[in-house]
């Protein structure tokens, strides 16, 4: 049985899931299995897969049903122990594996690994900034909700799991159709310290036509009612949530969705944002939308790693 299983969701990804699939291949450390699940692509992605010949390689194509669906999938046919997630358009620097494998020795009682990562715009290649105080350690143990108000110490490309984290927890919820990975990293994080490595090790690339970015998915954001109750007694659960919805409600206002706006803000205790998010949450959507457009053009040069934080 490998090590890793590393589950690859793919939807319209032709252009990318070779250079995805290259990155795992060229692992220091391969005792993994590689699980390819295809939801329904109707471009050449089958095409690019078959190109390849690893008989690590192990593909499945069902229907359309949404990235979340997928990775549920591929978790239900996961031989291993150890799970990793890898988006069709992400990559993997040669030592992900490695550095993940060597923690998981040092910390044997963990059950969560994850690592720093980078955003490649079409401009500029961009370090990802994290919550975390700086220590002479490489490799530290941290709060999930602590940790990430900059960043998530936990994203889909750079973070493993052992698999009875998904029996405790569960799975990616498929209601959600954006914002699901955010609604399981919660779920975990208030079971689940994380062993978090500062070396970037996993690259977000941009693709504009993913789906997640479509004004139309706001609808089907998380609204994260379900940790009302938590929430009240977990104030560092509390801020990382009134962030997440300042960031939607930014989205909201920009795209015109009042009501939505005010669902995503009601909730905001305004201690937990920072006097530029306070201002910024007021503004006219017309304001807004000039200032994420300049945000962007700074993110694009490397000055700026993020467009609403």
């Amino acid at each position: 049985m490998a090590f890793f299983s590393i589950i690859i969701p793919l939807y319209n990804k032709e252009n990318f899931i070779e250079s995805t699939i290259k990155s795992v291949l060229a692992q220091s450390y391969n005792d993994f299995e590689i699980i390819i699940v295809n939801d329904g692509s109707t471009d050449k992605s089958e095409e690019k897969i078959k190109n390849f010949n690893d008989n690590r390689i192990l593909y499945f194509s069902k229907e359309n049903e949404g990235v979340s669906s997928a990775r549920n999938y591929g978790i239900e046919k996961a031989n291993s122990d150890f799970i990793a997630f890898l988006d069709a358009d992400d990559y993997w620097y040669p030592d992900f594996l490695e550095t993940i494998f060597e923690n998981q020795k040092h910390f044997p009682e963990q059950k969560v690994f994850s690592a720093a990562i980078e955003f490649e715009t079409s401009k500029k290649t961009i370090q990802a900034q994290y919550e975390i105080a700086k220590t002479a350690n490489e490799v530290v143990i941290v709060d999930c909700f602590k940790a990430s108000l900059k960043e998530s110490v936990l994203w889909t490309s750079s973070s493993v799991f052992h698999k009875s984290v998904f029996k405790e927890v569960g799975n990616f919820d498929p209601k959600i159709k954006s914002g699901q990975d955010t609604d399981l990293w919660i779920r975990i994080g208030l079971v689940y310290p994380v062993v978090f490595s500062r070396k970037i090790l996993a690259r977000y690339v941009h693709d504009s036509a993913s789906l997640s970015k479509k004004s139309d998915f706001i609808y089907e954001k998380m609204d994260f009612t379900k940790f009302e109750t938590i929430e009240k007694q977990n104030p560092d659960l509390k801020k990382f949530l009134d962030l997440n919805r300042f960031s939607l409600a930014v989205k909201s206002k920009i795209a015109g969705k009042k009501e939505l706006y005010k669902k995503y803000s009601r909730p905001i205790d305004f201690k937990n944002l920072s006097l530029k998010k306070k201002v910024l949450l007021h503004l006219p959507a017309s304001i807004l939308r000039i200032l994420i457009s300049f945000k962007t053009f700074l993110a694009n040069i490397g000055l700026s790693s993020t467009v609403f934080k």
